[in-house]
């Protein structure tokens, strides 16, 4: 029998269950759908679809080595998904089609309208797990409901978790000869329309392919997982695995980073390494997010966790966006950790934490502004912990802390880069300040500089949010 792999955030072929079903099932081929005006519509990064090709062509060079073609069907977005499949299928006589699920509900509605049409011409459609350690769905609370509070949903995972933990994939069997020749690979410019390309630069930060994620996971667990309760929170300091791009891609699976964590904790979920345990905890993070995405359809579609949210009085300031943008704030940390991402496509999860708290909080702008502009610029960028992250720092998503939390940026600098380390690396205009100075320069210091005035009051402004969201809890309480 005929079947097809078809490859989207999975770009993988260990630990992928849809390839090795396909393999199993009959002889296969592997396609990618290219869809350019749905990267745009979802404000992909450039940097992000650059290292979606440059994993394609490892994915393509690993496939050839199991025989199996590479194809690519481009579609401008995925409502014309069903027919481009349909018609490929026809093409090379496909009789099943496998893929690992995905739970943006852009994704979801594609495979539905997908499964249908495939249905009409008798072509089997199966979907399989391999994007998380358990089933969005399968972890819910007594209610019978996903959880939306993190720790009792952690507690339930770690369980299930140290009890049976994930077994990778069947091992992809190699076939006896390739049934069709592979396509090349698309032109970039062709992806990317007319934004601009990546930089060897960043290029040069994440290279491709699964050998190059293996490296870096095993090099992490060997070296910097036992420093990392310790570093993680340290951006000046290079404590975390960096793991993101190739998980958000599915060059790597979770199942995967879980194996090795445990195999150097002697299989302990909940003692042992304290370094592994906190890493574990961060994998889970991510699950909970994907967890709540496809819980959640709403949250596919820019609106807040908490509905009563949707009535706090953001201001609109294109002045202080465009600051906040090109760190211009006058806030050393919050500057300095978006030109990380502008030169990166990367930030500290610390940092973004800080930076988005900032923008929601201190400068009273709509969040979603900020998602989506972390979103055009990331190399992870994964609409589950993009808008998972943004929503907690923003007071309208899953954080069991009261709305008045509101970061610091200056005491969050002098805590997690005291001696700035960080800020002199992209504030060189700073770099001569002492270890002090540098977290707060006086006016003289920034005029002697060129560094600009802060462009809010942090007192002020952290009082004009707590008045404003006070104001959304007491009509909801009315």
């Amino acid at each position: 029998m005929a079947t097809l792999i078809w490859f989207r955030t999975d770009l993988r072929t260990q630990d992928n269950p849809a390839l090795s079903a396909a393999l199993a099932d009959g002889t296969a081929c592997a396609l990618f759908m290219p869809a350019p005006g749905q990267w745009r519509r979802h404000g992909d990064a450039p940097a992000k679809i650059d290292f979606w090709l440059r994993n394609l062509a490892e994915l393509g060079k690993r496939l050839a080595a199991l025989n199996v073609p590479l194809k690519f069907s481009a579609v401008h977005d995925w409502s014309a998904a069903p027919d481009a499949l349909v018609s490929f299928c026809r093409l090379h006589g496909i009789q099943a089609v496998h893929a690992n699920a995905e739970w943006g509900i852009d994704e979801w509605r594609r495979d539905d309208a997908v499964a249908r049409r495939l249905a009409t011409e008798g072509i089997a459609w199966t979907v399989h797990h391999g994007a998380t350690l358990l089933p969005p769905g399968s972890v819910l609370s007594g209610k019978g409901q996903c959880y939306k509070v993190f720790s009792p949903y952690a507690r339930v995972c770690r369980e299930r978790l140290a009890a049976a933990p994930p077994r990778p994939a069947p091992a992809p069997r190699r076939q006896a000869a390739m049934p069709a020749r592979a396509d090349p690979l698309p032109p970039p410019r062709a992806m990317l329309g007319d934004a601009p390309q990546p930089g060897d630069g960043i290029r040069a930060l994440w290279p491709a392919g699964e050998d190059a994620a293996a490296r870096r996971l095993r090099a992490f667990i060997d070296t910097a997982v036992a420093d990392y309760p310790r570093d993680r929170d340290l951006p000046g300091v290079d404590g975390t695995s960096r793991l993101s791009p190739y998980l958000a891609a599915g060059v790597i699976s979770a199942g995967a980073c879980l194996r090795a964590a445990l195999s150097a904790n002697q299989g302990e979920i909940d003692s042992g390494q304290a370094g592994i345990r906190a890493w574990i905890t961060e994998l889970l993070w991510r699950e909970f997010y994907v967890h709540l995405l496809a819980a959640h359809p709403a949250l596919s579609m820019h609106r807040a966790m908490r509905p009563e949210t949707e009535h706090v009085p953001w201001r609109e300031s294109e002045r202080d966006l465009q600051a906040w943008r090109d760190g211009r704030t006058g806030f050393p940390i919050i500057d300095a950790a978006m030109r990380q991402l502008a030169a990166t496509g990367w930030m500290h999860n610390r940092l973004r934490m800080m930076t988005a708290m900032f923008l929601s909080k201190n400068l009273l702008l709509d969040w979603r502004k900020g998602e989506a502009w972390f979103m055009a610029n990331l190399v992870d960028g994964d609409l589950a912990s993009n808008n998972g992250g943004w929503q907690w720092s923003a007071s309208t998503g899953t954080d069991a802390a009261p709305y008045f939390r509101v970061f610091n940026p200056e005491t969050q600098s002098r805590k997690f880069d005291p001696r700035g380390s960080f800020l002199r690396r992209w504030l060189p205009e700073l770099a001569g300040l002492d270890d002090r100075a540098i977290h707060a320069p006086t006016d003289a210091q920034r005029q002697a500089t060129g560094y600009p005035a802060r462009i809010v009051d942090l007192r002020e402004s952290r009082l004009r949010a707590i008045e404003a969201y006070a104001g959304v809890a007491k009509r909801r309480a009315e």
